[in-house]
């Protein structure tokens, strides 16, 4: 591994002989890839940030991570 940022040669990026050629997709699962894509926009479009937690607990999410700490006590569940 490098540290260089730079891409990559677009000449190395050809399929080689050991990559299988791909089938042509069926219809049905292009307009299943094309509704995917616009309920993606859609999602993405109306997306709104998160309202901030008042008064919550500091740190990552308790329940999530499982335990809960009340008056300094760490209790799991």
């Amino acid at each position: 591994m490098t540290d260089d940022p730079s891409p990559p040669d677009p000449s190395l990026l050809t399929a080689t002989a050991s990559e299988p050629e791909r089938k042509p997709l069926p219809e049905a699962a292009k307009r299943a890839l094309a509704e995917a894509e616009a309920r993606r926009q859609a999602i993405a479009a109306n997306a709104h940030p998160l309202a901030k937690e008042l008064q919550g607990p500091k740190g990552p999410e308790p329940t999530r991570f499982g335990d809960w700490e009340n008056k300094g006590i760490a209790s799991d569940f």
